[in-house]
């Protein structure tokens, strides 16, 4: 496909030269029509002069009184011919310059007609006349009446026309290369900044370049920020994944180490069947929170906005099920217009650790509340269990630590929202609730 330089440069060039055409073919009409008009006046001054200088005598002849002041009348092949035809059909003068020409002026023009026409010769030459019906006396006959004829060559008039397209369609031709060259500098020098976001592409695929840094138009100024939040947003998913990786390999090391020393050291099979289960289990939590964290998408450029009420109505139906034992009375304060800029699946992983903590200690009543601040949004969870102390809220929210070793669980639900707030640039909070128990709060920024 041709470039977008390309393709504006050629639409332009078709406009221009459908513009220039379409110009220059109404200026050469017009320019015709206007020689022509101006060869007609011209034509019809000449009539008017001759038949000035003209009078019949008795015998219905005409002659020159006066100085005729058109002298290629009488100058042989000067291109202008005159005539006076009597209406009866005899010749009453002709020009000196028509002399060896057989013109067919017409005849039998009444008195004050005016005719404008072409005229050929046998010989092929082309003329434009203009011709004239004259009568001295009012009721004159036909050998009283007269015809009066001036005509001029054509080739006069071509060769005027003939210069004038050449004059015209080189300056339109002109103009237009003229035209298209600024266009294309124009276009050359507008489209730059689109030419110096691909070569900035180009060195951040080559891993020259972290971002676009250009200063660009403000049309394109959206394009770029949102490239460079696709670009960030990219890399935070890459580097999360290698740390995630590099986390796991090094967390793995201490279980496995532990399991060969067992292995190798003179151990009972109970110890060292305790010993596996243990370090098994260990093992499955890190590879649970590990892969977990290496999954949050984070916030991106390109999702979509999600529905948090449906979500939270979805979770709580699976936990319903769960603790049907407990009976959990809900409370759910969630507008139905709440979005949430991000993945689905981290919102909810995020609400289901969140709710299902709730679930584990409450005694049977769990509120959720959710709503849009200053900072982006807030989702509240409060439950009227024991609550939990101070002084094991930071050590709650790290992996693997629990509240109570006699509930089920790996330690590592709080820890995996905390990253994945982290990771959209918001934090979860661990408050006593108003209803008696604990209060997590979930804050996420605005993107």
């Amino acid at each position: 496909m041709a470039s977008l330089h390309t393709r504006i440069l050629l639409a332009a060039t078709t406009v221009l030269a459908a513009f220039f055409g379409i110009t220059g073919l109404v200026l050469d009409s017009a320019y015709r029509h206007s020689a022509e008009a101006a060869l007609q006046e011209r034509l019809q001054g000449y009539a008017y002069a001759l038949v000035a200088v003209m009078e019949p005598d008795a015998k219905g002849e005409v002659h020159i009184t006066n100085a005729l002041p058109i002298p290629r009348l009488f100058t042989p092949g000067s291109g202008l011919y005159g005539q006076v035809l009597r209406n009866d059909g005899r010749y009453a003068w002709v020009s000196p310059s028509a002399a060896g020409l057989a013109i067919p002026f017409p005849g039998g023009l009444r008195r004050g007609e005016r005719r404008f026409q072409q005229l050929e010769t046998p010989g092929g030459l082309r003329l434009y006349s203009f011709n004239l019906g004259v009568s001295w006396q009012e009721a004159a006959g036909p050998a009283r009446s007269y015809t009066f004829s001036v005509a001029e060559v054509l080739d006069t008039l071509e060769a005027d026309i003939r210069g004038f397209r050449r004059t015209l369609w080189g300056a339109l031709g002109m103009v237009a290369v003229v035209l298209l060259a600024v266009q294309g500098l124009i276009l050359r020098w507008g489209l730059r900044p689109l030419r110096q976001v691909a070569a900035e592409l180009r060195d951040i695929e080559a891993g020259i370049k972290t971002r676009l840094e250009g200063r660009y138009p403000r049309e394109l100024q959206a394009l770029t920020d949102n490239l460079n939040a696709l670009v960030h947003s990219e890399r935070e998913h890459l580097r999360r994944f290698r740390h995630a990786l590099d986390d796991l390999a090094h967390s793995l090391k201490t279980p496995l180490a532990l399991l060969r020393s067992t292995v190798e050291s003179p151990s009972s099979p109970e110890e060292l069947r305790r010993v596996v289960e243990e370090q098994v289990a260990r093992m499955s939590r890190i590879i649970e929170y590990q892969l977990q964290r290496g999954a949050t998408s984070g916030p991106s450029v390109m999702a979509a906005p999600v529905e948090v009420r449906p979500l939270v109505e979805k979770v709580v139906q699976a936990l319903d099920k769960v603790y049907a034992d407990k009976d959990i009375a809900w409370e759910i304060e969630v507008p139905d217009a709440l979005r949430f800029a991000g993945d689905e699946a981290d919102l909810m992983e995020m609400l289901g650790n969140l709710l299902d903590n709730a679930c584990k200690w409450c005694r049977g009543r769990v509120a959720v509340t959710a709503r849009e601040v200053d900072r982006g949004l807030e989702i509240v969870v409060d439950d009227d269990g024991p609550g939990i102390a101070a002084d094991a809220v930071q050590r709650l929210l790290q992996r693997g630590a629990r509240g109570d070793d006699t509930v089920p669980g790996h330690g590592i639900g709080l820890a995996m929202v905390q990253d994945i707030a982290a990771a959209y640039g918001g934090e979860c909070r661990i408050e006593a609730a108003p209803m008696g128990g604990a209060r997590l709060a979930l804050c996420l920024a605005r993107h």
